[in-house]
Protein backbone atom coordinates (compact mmCIF):
# COMPACT_ATOMS: atom_id res chain seq x y z
CA UNK A 1 0.00 0.00 0.00
CA UNK A 2 1.29 3.19 -0.93
CA UNK A 3 2.13 6.42 1.82
CA UNK A 4 -0.66 8.65 -0.33
CA UNK A 5 -3.14 5.45 0.16
CA UNK A 6 -2.60 5.67 3.50
CA UNK A 7 -2.83 9.30 3.88
CA UNK A 8 -6.31 9.26 2.08
CA UNK A 9 -8.00 6.33 3.73
CA UNK A 10 -6.58 8.34 7.16
CA UNK A 11 -8.06 11.46 6.49
CA UNK A 12 -11.38 10.17 4.92
CA UNK A 13 -11.59 8.95 8.81
CA UNK A 14 -14.30 10.46 10.88
CA UNK A 15 -12.88 12.18 13.87
CA UNK A 16 -12.86 11.11 17.72
CA UNK A 17 -16.07 13.28 18.51
CA UNK A 18 -17.06 12.41 14.95
CA UNK A 19 -17.21 8.36 15.13
CA UNK A 20 -19.11 8.77 19.30
CA UNK A 21 -21.83 11.34 18.27
CA UNK A 22 -25.29 10.18 17.91
CA UNK A 23 -26.82 13.35 16.78
CA UNK A 24 -29.84 12.51 14.81
CA UNK A 25 -30.66 9.00 15.87
CA UNK A 26 -32.92 7.26 17.81
CA UNK A 27 -32.23 4.66 20.38
CA UNK A 28 -34.73 2.26 22.43
CA UNK A 29 -33.44 1.00 26.16
CA UNK A 30 -35.34 -1.46 27.78
CA UNK A 31 -35.04 -1.68 31.84
CA UNK A 32 -34.52 2.07 31.89
CA UNK A 33 -36.05 3.17 35.12
CA UNK A 34 -32.94 2.18 37.00
CA UNK A 35 -29.44 0.65 37.47
CA UNK A 36 -27.17 0.27 34.50
CA UNK A 37 -30.48 0.37 31.52
CA UNK A 38 -31.19 4.65 33.01
CA UNK A 39 -27.28 5.17 32.88
CA UNK A 40 -27.20 4.03 29.32
CA UNK A 41 -29.89 5.87 28.32
CA UNK A 42 -28.79 9.21 29.84
CA UNK A 43 -25.38 8.56 28.27
CA UNK A 44 -27.36 8.06 24.68
CA UNK A 45 -28.68 11.07 25.21
CA UNK A 46 -25.45 12.77 26.06
CA UNK A 47 -24.23 11.82 22.62
CA UNK A 48 -27.06 13.59 20.99
CA UNK A 49 -29.09 10.39 20.42
CA UNK A 50 -33.39 11.35 20.89
CA UNK A 51 -34.04 8.34 23.61
CA UNK A 52 -37.27 6.34 23.85
CA UNK A 53 -37.32 4.41 26.78
CA UNK A 54 -39.48 2.13 28.34
CA UNK A 55 -40.08 -0.18 31.83
CA UNK A 56 -42.87 -1.40 33.90
CA UNK A 57 -41.41 0.73 36.88
CA UNK A 58 -43.68 3.75 35.51
CA UNK A 59 -42.01 6.11 38.61
CA UNK A 60 -38.84 4.80 37.70
CA UNK A 61 -38.95 5.65 34.09
CA UNK A 62 -40.53 9.25 34.77
CA UNK A 63 -37.24 9.42 36.97
CA UNK A 64 -34.92 9.15 34.02
CA UNK A 65 -36.95 10.85 31.47
CA UNK A 66 -36.48 14.10 33.44
CA UNK A 67 -32.63 13.19 34.18
CA UNK A 68 -31.85 12.65 30.22
CA UNK A 69 -33.74 16.14 29.79
CA UNK A 70 -31.11 17.82 31.76
CA UNK A 71 -28.15 16.71 29.63
CA UNK A 72 -29.74 15.87 26.00
CA UNK A 73 -32.80 15.71 23.94
CA UNK A 74 -36.21 14.70 25.91
CA UNK A 75 -36.96 10.99 26.23
CA UNK A 76 -39.71 9.64 25.07
CA UNK A 77 -41.49 7.51 27.77
CA UNK A 78 -43.56 4.23 27.40
CA UNK A 79 -44.60 1.65 30.07
CA UNK A 80 -43.73 -1.90 28.36
CA UNK A 81 -43.75 -5.54 29.72
CA UNK A 82 -40.91 -7.39 27.46
CA UNK A 83 -42.60 -10.67 28.53
CA UNK A 84 -44.85 -9.62 25.99
CA UNK A 85 -44.03 -9.73 22.51
CA UNK A 86 -46.83 -7.36 21.86
CA UNK A 87 -45.38 -4.86 24.09
CA UNK A 88 -42.15 -4.96 21.95
CA UNK A 89 -43.73 -4.89 19.26
CA UNK A 90 -45.76 -1.17 19.44
CA UNK A 91 -42.60 -0.07 21.80
CA UNK A 92 -40.99 -0.74 17.90
CA UNK A 93 -43.68 0.78 16.28
CA UNK A 94 -44.29 3.90 19.18
CA UNK A 95 -39.86 4.90 18.29
CA UNK A 96 -40.27 4.78 14.27
CA UNK A 97 -44.01 6.75 14.98
CA UNK A 98 -41.99 9.49 16.84
CA UNK A 99 -39.20 10.05 15.37
CA UNK A 100 -39.33 8.24 12.06
CA UNK A 101 -35.94 5.78 12.57
CA UNK A 102 -34.92 2.94 14.74
CA UNK A 103 -30.95 2.94 14.72
CA UNK A 104 -29.87 1.69 18.48
CA UNK A 105 -31.71 -0.55 20.80
CA UNK A 106 -30.43 -1.57 23.68
CA UNK A 107 -32.18 -4.79 25.53
CA UNK A 108 -31.41 -4.13 29.65
CA UNK A 109 -34.70 -5.81 31.02
CA UNK A 110 -34.22 -8.21 33.04
CA UNK A 111 -34.64 -9.46 37.08
CA UNK A 112 -32.43 -12.32 39.21
CA UNK A 113 -33.88 -14.96 41.15
CA UNK A 114 -31.65 -16.02 43.79
CA UNK A 115 -32.41 -19.59 44.52
CA UNK A 116 -30.62 -23.57 44.52
CA UNK A 117 -31.95 -25.56 42.27
CA UNK A 118 -33.77 -27.84 44.56
CA UNK A 119 -36.09 -25.12 45.71
CA UNK A 120 -36.40 -23.51 42.36
CA UNK A 121 -40.36 -23.42 41.58
CA UNK A 122 -41.68 -23.79 38.12
CA UNK A 123 -42.87 -19.99 38.13
CA UNK A 124 -40.05 -18.51 39.26
CA UNK A 125 -38.02 -20.40 35.97
CA UNK A 126 -41.01 -19.31 33.95
CA UNK A 127 -41.44 -15.46 35.02
CA UNK A 128 -37.26 -15.08 34.56
CA UNK A 129 -36.82 -16.70 30.87
CA UNK A 130 -39.74 -14.42 29.89
CA UNK A 131 -38.07 -11.55 30.59
CA UNK A 132 -34.28 -12.57 30.89
CA UNK A 133 -34.26 -14.32 27.21
CA UNK A 134 -37.58 -14.19 25.75
CA UNK A 135 -37.53 -10.03 26.13
CA UNK A 136 -34.05 -10.42 24.80
CA UNK A 137 -35.16 -12.32 21.63
CA UNK A 138 -38.13 -10.80 20.74
CA UNK A 139 -36.37 -7.07 21.20
CA UNK A 140 -33.88 -8.14 18.56
CA UNK A 141 -36.63 -9.62 16.21
CA UNK A 142 -38.30 -6.13 16.77
CA UNK A 143 -35.10 -4.06 15.95
CA UNK A 144 -33.87 -6.36 12.77
CA UNK A 145 -37.12 -5.81 11.32
CA UNK A 146 -37.21 -2.38 11.48
CA UNK A 147 -33.32 -2.03 10.89
CA UNK A 148 -33.57 -3.84 7.92
CA UNK A 149 -35.39 -1.67 6.05
CA UNK A 150 -33.05 0.79 6.76
CA UNK A 151 -29.73 -1.13 6.08
CA UNK A 152 -28.05 -0.36 9.01
CA UNK A 153 -28.00 -0.56 13.36
CA UNK A 154 -26.55 -1.68 16.12
CA UNK A 155 -28.28 -4.18 18.78
CA UNK A 156 -26.83 -4.12 22.06
CA UNK A 157 -27.48 -6.85 24.73
CA UNK A 158 -26.88 -6.54 28.44
CA UNK A 159 -25.41 -9.98 29.41
CA UNK A 160 -23.61 -10.90 32.49
CA UNK A 161 -20.47 -12.18 33.86
CA UNK A 162 -22.98 -14.40 35.51
CA UNK A 163 -23.26 -16.26 31.74
CA UNK A 164 -19.80 -17.16 32.19
CA UNK A 165 -19.99 -18.35 35.91
CA UNK A 166 -21.20 -21.21 37.87
CA UNK A 167 -22.65 -19.48 40.96
CA UNK A 168 -24.76 -21.51 43.58
CA UNK A 169 -27.76 -20.18 43.75
CA UNK A 170 -28.04 -18.45 40.24
CA UNK A 171 -28.90 -21.22 38.29
CA UNK A 172 -31.86 -19.39 36.44
CA UNK A 173 -29.93 -16.22 35.61
CA UNK A 174 -26.63 -17.24 34.86
CA UNK A 175 -28.89 -19.74 32.17
CA UNK A 176 -30.32 -16.92 30.89
CA UNK A 177 -27.46 -14.61 30.06
CA UNK A 178 -25.53 -17.14 28.92
CA UNK A 179 -28.15 -18.16 26.42
CA UNK A 180 -28.20 -13.98 25.69
CA UNK A 181 -24.69 -14.58 24.72
CA UNK A 182 -25.58 -17.08 22.27
CA UNK A 183 -28.59 -14.93 20.92
CA UNK A 184 -26.41 -11.80 20.13
CA UNK A 185 -23.83 -14.33 17.97
CA UNK A 186 -26.70 -15.77 16.05
CA UNK A 187 -28.44 -12.16 15.58
CA UNK A 188 -24.73 -11.16 14.20
CA UNK A 189 -24.74 -13.17 11.63
CA UNK A 190 -28.24 -13.38 10.60
CA UNK A 191 -28.46 -9.54 10.62
CA UNK A 192 -25.16 -9.09 9.47
CA UNK A 193 -25.89 -9.05 5.80
CA UNK A 194 -28.50 -6.44 6.13
CA UNK A 195 -25.80 -3.72 7.75
CA UNK A 196 -26.97 -4.50 11.21
CA UNK A 197 -24.19 -4.93 14.16
CA UNK A 198 -25.42 -6.94 17.39
CA UNK A 199 -23.01 -7.05 20.71
CA UNK A 200 -23.44 -7.70 24.06
CA UNK A 201 -21.89 -6.38 27.26
CA UNK A 202 -21.52 -8.93 30.10
CA UNK A 203 -20.75 -6.28 33.07
CA UNK A 204 -18.72 -7.69 36.26
CA UNK A 205 -20.56 -6.39 39.87
CA UNK A 206 -22.26 -3.17 39.52
CA UNK A 207 -23.57 -0.75 41.87
CA UNK A 208 -27.31 -1.23 41.36
CA UNK A 209 -30.68 -1.94 42.18
CA UNK A 210 -30.49 -5.36 41.09
CA UNK A 211 -26.99 -5.86 42.57
CA UNK A 212 -27.97 -5.75 46.08
CA UNK A 213 -30.31 -8.49 46.34
CA UNK A 214 -27.32 -10.52 48.33
CA UNK A 215 -27.32 -7.86 50.95
CA UNK A 216 -30.76 -7.65 52.38
CA UNK A 217 -31.93 -8.93 55.42
CA UNK A 218 -34.91 -11.49 56.36
CA UNK A 219 -37.46 -8.50 55.78
CA UNK A 220 -35.74 -8.02 52.80
CA UNK A 221 -34.48 -4.35 53.47
CA UNK A 222 -31.05 -3.61 52.58
CA UNK A 223 -28.63 -4.37 55.57
CA UNK A 224 -26.11 -1.28 55.51
CA UNK A 225 -23.19 -3.37 57.08
CA UNK A 226 -23.55 -6.41 55.24
CA UNK A 227 -23.70 -3.97 52.28
CA UNK A 228 -20.81 -2.27 53.25
CA UNK A 229 -18.68 -5.53 53.90
CA UNK A 230 -20.09 -7.10 50.34
CA UNK A 231 -18.67 -3.55 48.32
CA UNK A 232 -15.32 -4.31 50.15
CA UNK A 233 -15.17 -7.91 49.26
CA UNK A 234 -15.98 -7.36 45.29
CA UNK A 235 -13.51 -4.20 44.97
CA UNK A 236 -11.10 -6.33 46.78
CA UNK A 237 -11.62 -9.35 43.58
CA UNK A 238 -10.11 -6.63 40.88
CA UNK A 239 -7.11 -6.50 40.37
CA UNK A 240 -8.18 -2.69 40.34
CA UNK A 241 -9.37 -2.92 43.49
CA UNK A 242 -12.78 -0.83 42.51
CA UNK A 243 -16.45 -2.20 41.66
CA UNK A 244 -18.56 -0.40 38.88
CA UNK A 245 -21.15 2.05 38.35
CA UNK A 246 -23.95 2.19 35.66
CA UNK A 247 -21.94 4.59 33.91
CA UNK A 248 -18.66 2.39 32.86
CA UNK A 249 -21.58 -0.01 31.18
CA UNK A 250 -22.82 3.31 29.82
CA UNK A 251 -19.36 4.20 28.08
CA UNK A 252 -19.10 0.36 27.03
CA UNK A 253 -22.69 1.00 25.69
CA UNK A 254 -21.71 4.12 23.69
CA UNK A 255 -18.95 2.57 22.37
CA UNK A 256 -20.89 -0.23 20.77
CA UNK A 257 -23.67 2.03 19.57
CA UNK A 258 -21.65 4.77 17.28
CA UNK A 259 -19.54 4.58 14.58
CA UNK A 260 -16.97 4.02 17.15
CA UNK A 261 -17.41 0.24 17.00
CA UNK A 262 -18.05 -0.08 13.06
CA UNK A 263 -16.42 -3.35 12.41
CA UNK A 264 -17.23 -4.85 15.69
CA UNK A 265 -20.34 -7.68 16.17
CA UNK A 266 -20.87 -10.68 17.12
CA UNK A 267 -18.83 -9.85 20.49
CA UNK A 268 -18.84 -10.19 24.55
CA UNK A 269 -17.48 -6.96 26.01
CA UNK A 270 -16.52 -7.62 29.72
CA UNK A 271 -16.30 -4.13 31.61
CA UNK A 272 -15.71 -6.12 34.91
CA UNK A 273 -12.60 -4.14 36.54
CA UNK A 274 -10.59 -8.09 35.85
CA UNK A 275 -12.32 -10.15 38.11
CA UNK A 276 -12.79 -12.42 35.05
CA UNK A 277 -10.71 -12.77 31.78
CA UNK A 278 -12.37 -15.24 29.71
Amino acid sequence: MSAKHDFDQASSQPTISEAFALEGRTAVVTGAASGIGRGIAQLLAEAGARTVISDVNEAGLRQTASLIERSGPPAIATSADVSRRTDIDALADLAVAESGRIDIWVNVAAIIVNRPILETQEDELDRLLAINLKGVYWGCAAAGRLMKEAGSGSIINLSSGGGEAAVPGLSLYSMSKAAVNMLTRTVAKEFGPYGIRANAIAPGWVDTPMGLHSFRNEAGEIDPDKRAAGLQQRAQASPLGITGTPRDIALAALYLASDASRFMTGQILRPNGGVAMP
